[in-house]
């Protein structure tokens, strides 16, 4: 069926101005200039040879055609914005599925999916917990959360946030324990080892501790075992500012000094490339972004 219409751009700005009765709220209903929807206007009333508004000194009325050609403009934009948005909700929903670290998901991600959740109840997520890196070709996986140095050519990645590395302690641990009023003081105590790029050595160094050989009480492989243990007053680890921050800042972790190391890696999402643009795949992305700004204010 054959459709002789005029232009969508110039029914749109027909629409917004009889709708508002005014060129410069319907310019900036559809952030155009007031001169682009009175050209617009104009064009449609030459289409269709009849005047469709009064211009009245600072006054805009419709015509008569005006009046008879609104309501069915109005609805038909109606439905084609709903037909959009239909199509973007089905688009958007349905399972997503992340890949993280257990360091990220128990200590900072988990605690916070609810806002997501209740932004986008469309979507199931779920999260694989792996320390592997993803391989999307083989894996059942739609993006990743990962640690690391970046610069992957495989993936697209988008970078969340750097972090500093420092000590910390429980408030436990600090009042039973002996004094601790300078950065070597911190060798009278238990220290916990765990695979960081930084280690206690560089730590001491960058404290002014030099000469003194720094030895480790034990090793824990997970960064949130490591961290249980010094909540529970078991001994002091390098912590990592991103992760930890929450603790620190309900007294339930302590940063002695002030001394940091700024971590050799940093916090991405990877994706396929080109799955960014999936609308549940940004829609997840979006909200990472913006809870990890949130987060570091």
């Amino acid at each position: 069926m054959s459709r002789n219409l005029p232009s969508l751009n110039a029914l749109r700005a027909f629409e917004a101005a009889a709708r508002h009765l005014s060129f410069t709220k319907a310019a900036a209903e559809l952030f155009v200039t007031q001169a682009a929807v009175s050209h617009q206007i104009k064009h449609l009333e030459a289409q269709l040879d009849t005047p469709l508004f009064r211009r009245l000194n600072r006054q805009l009325r419709l015509t008569d055609a005006g009046q008879i050609l609104l309501p069915p403009i109005t609805e038909a934009l109606d439905l084609m914005a709903g037909g959009v948005e239909k199509l973007r909700h089905e688009q958007k929903a349905g399972t997503l599925t992340v890949s993280t670290l257990e360091s990220i998901a128990a200590t900072w991600l988990v605690p916070r999916l609810a806002n997501f959740r209740a932004a986008n109840p469309e979507i199931e997520l779920v999260l694989s917990i792996s320390d592997q890196l993803t391989d999307f070709d083989r894996e059942a996986v739609d993006m990743g959360i990962r640690y690391g140095p970046g610069g992957s050519a495989d993936v697209a990645e988008t970078k969340l946030t750097d972090e500093d590395i420092f000590p910390v302690l429980s408030p436990a641990l600090l009042e039973k324990g002996p004094p601790l009023n300078t950065p070597a003081d911190l060798l009278n105590y238990p220290l916990i080892r765990e695979d960081l790029a930084e280690t206690w050595d560089q730590w001491f160094a960058a404290a002014g501790v030099l000469g003194t050989e720094v030895r480790t009480s034990y090793y824990l492989s997970h960064s949130n075992l490591v961290m249980q243990s010094v909540m529970a007053g078991e001994g002091v680890a390098l912590g990592r500012s991103f992760l930890i921050k929450p603790e620190i800042a309900a007294g339930r972790l302590i940063q002695p000094f002030d001394v940091v190391l700024p971590a050799a890696n940093s916090y991405y999402v990877v994706t396929p490339k080109g799955a960014d643009g999936q609308p549940k795949v940004r829609a997840f992305m979006d909200w990472l972004i913006a809870e990890t700004k949130s987060a570091l204010t």
